[in-house]
């Protein structure tokens, strides 16, 4: 993408992009949750408008079920989104979805959640999603 340390950066775009999509992803299905819809269907729904995306494909479902087992780890993405914060403040850009994001993942990894797909996230916002029958114990 370019000369010696722009890939970096651009790995930085994509972890502030995907963990800001991640966390709209989480809350979306926690309230989804709560207010007792079947997430399944939902799911099936809005993936396929505005909303869709790889990580409602992939991770919604098992985000819902609870199923944290794979894929890259919460503490991985709290270390990139705190390289990207900070590198977002050496050059004077802004990052509070960034900076948000990377509080969620810090309080996901003191749940217990840092070797968990960093699908888990949603954890932080609501411990119990994933858990009983409706996603809530």
């Amino acid at each position: 993408v370019g000369p010696v340390g722009h890939g970096q950066l651009t790995k930085m775009v994509n972890q502030i992009c995907i963990a800001g999509l991640l966390q709209g992803l989480s809350e979306g299905m926690n309230f989804g949750q709560k207010a007792g819809l079947d997430m399944d269907k939902v799911i099936d729904v809005i993936s396929k408008g505005a909303a869709g995306s790889w990580q409602m494909e992939n991770r919604g479902k098992t985000m819902v079920r609870g199923e944290f087992e794979f894929g890259f780890a919460v503490d991985w993405m709290k270390k990139d989104l705190g390289i990207g914060v900070d590198l977002g403040k050496a050059l004077n850009v802004p990052v509070p979805i960034g900076a948000a994001a990377y509080q969620m993942y810090a309080a996901a990894s003191s749940l217990g959640e840092g070797q968990s797909d960093f699908s888990a996230v949603c954890r932080a916002s609501k411990p119990s999603m994933g858990q009983g029958a409706s996603g809530f114990t």
